[in-house]
């Protein structure tokens, strides 16, 4: 296999191939950090590359894998890349703004933890929005996040950094976040697969959450499997964590293998009060939920309404924004925007309540759906730069009517597959999310693999130079 194909391989494969002695960890992180290398200044998916300490630690493991016999953990030497909003013990975490620029942690995530125990080698930080607020990875610190699949495309955001680095070949397997679409609008952008898990599943610890359960870590990968593995990894509650489910009794993975039995599955075109989506998303949702009418799954359309969350949601995450305590001179005009629109601790309250209302009647007129099926954003990628001209509040405006889709379930908490199904006339990958009942990732787990079973991308790969 050549240093390509191998670049391309799911992490799952490399963890055997390593397991085998068919290839050294070492190998495998130089072949990622000589394409960053080359790629990276076009693409901007790595804000860091964390070269010298990714040799080392694959130089180490390489050792123990030809002197040592034991039981290796289960991506024993596997490249993984860190999203730039996770602290990672001695390497820079700037949040995507230049206030941060020499921000080094003396800590890191509990994920990050369970990422190193799971035999991981870190290759670096991936680009993020700033403060992961936005959904295109514009930071005026760093150059743009751009689309393998066209540069003059965003990536999504704020996880498009991950997102871009796993589609362009530049790490196997990436850890992301989403607070409001930030796994799910990149993996669509970028053809790849991304969960944004139930809350609760995935600990926030040892910070706190400023965002009352709106956001959660999840897992981004090149195939169902490889997500649902990550998800493994990261998985499970500490000790004062506010939210927090049981471990299930069987692996994600193991349900990434398993037959989807007949299920009842809702599916929407269109989001009130915001309207319709564009041809291309329509078409993707169209065909996904013919192909699972095809496999014998009861199909009805059922149309969400979220304006009873646009004003809640806004206020919990500007109230979230505005507890950064990042200078607001040192941000960019639409966060600036953002955090100067105060809100009382009462608004706060009463956002947080209104919120809970809202799930409340959501997850009742969905109850008796197993699975949801939605487009993630309304229309396709934009152009990196195209809103740069906008005022603030038209910007906001014109990411509240792209994203429409993804909030409400970081609102009801529920689990969120997105997953690619083709491409449109530019080229660009097309993509839809499947929506599970609440702590219910098994069963959109396996239905996302009985799709890439009947429609496979695995064998996809953008034209980079």
């Amino acid at each position: 296999m050549n240093s390509i194909d191998l670049a391309f391989t799911p992490a799952l494969k490399q963890a055997q191939l390593i397991s085998q002695r068919q290839i050294s960890p070492l190998e495998l992180v130089e072949i990622y950090l000589e394409r960053i290398q080359r790629l990276n200044p076009q693409l901007g998916s790595y804000f860091t590359v964390c070269g010298e300490q990714a040799i080392a630690d694959a130089k180490i493991k390489t050792e123990q894998l030809v002197k040592d016999s034991f039981e290796l953990p289960p991506f024993f030497g596997v490249p993984i890349s860190i999203k730039d909003l996770n602290p990672v013990l001695n390497i820079p975490c700037t949040y995507g703004t230049p206030a941060l620029l020499n921000n080094i942690p003396n800590y890191e995530d509990i994920i990050i933890t369970k990422i190193r125990h799971a035999g991981f080698t870190i290759l670096g930080k991936t680009a993020t929005s700033e403060l992961g607020s936005f959904p295109y990875t514009e930071p005026t610190c760093f150059p743009p996040s751009r689309n393998p699949w066209n540069l003059e495309y965003t990536s999504g955001g704020s996880s498009g950094g991950a997102a871009a680095a796993v589609a362009a070949g530049l790490s196997p397997i990436a850890q992301g976040s989403d607070g409001g679409g930030s796994i799910r609008g990149p993996v669509a952008c970028c053809g790849v697969v991304g969960i944004k898990p139930s809350r609760g599943r995935v600990s926030c610890a040892p910070a706190g959450d400023r965002f009352s359960g709106i956001a959660t870590n999840g897992s981004i990968g090149r195939t169902v499997a490889d997500a649902a593995s990550l998800l493994d990894i990261m998985s499970g509650s500490v000790i004062g964590d506010s939210h927090w489910l049981p471990k299930p009794e069987v692996s994600f993975l193991e349900h990434s293998r398993q037959h989807s039995e007949k299920l009842r599955i809702a599916y929407a075109t269109k989001i009130h009060p915001i309207g319709n989506a564009d041809s291309i998303c329509q078409e993707a949702v169209a065909k996904t939920v013919k192909l699972l009418a095809e496999m014998g799954h009861e199909i009805e359309e059922k149309i969400p309404d979220i304006t009873a969350l646009i004003e809640p949601f806004q206020i919990v995450w500007q109230s979230g924004l505005a507890a950064s305590g990042i200078p607001i001179e040192a941000l960019q005009p639409l966060n600036r925007w953002l955090i100067s629109k105060k809100h009382t601790a009462s608004d706060y309250v009463i956002a947080v309540s209104q919120i809970q209302i809202f799930t409340r009647k959501i997850l009742t007129y969905y109850a008796d759906f197993d699975v949801l099926v939605l487009p993630v954003y309304l229309h396709p990628p934009i152009r990196v730069g195209e809103w740069s001209h906008l005022s603030p509040e038209d910007t906001f405006q014109n990411i509240i009517q792209w994203i429409a889709p993804c909030p409400l379930i970081n609102a009801t908490g529920q689990p969120a597959i997105a997953l690619p199904v083709g491409f449109d006339y530019q080229g660009l990958p097309m993509g839809v999310q499947l929506i599970g009942k609440p702590a219910d990732e098994a069963t959109i787990i396996k239905l996302a693999a009985q799709l890439e079973a009947a429609n496979p991308w695995i064998g996809q790969r953008p034209n980079l130079n």
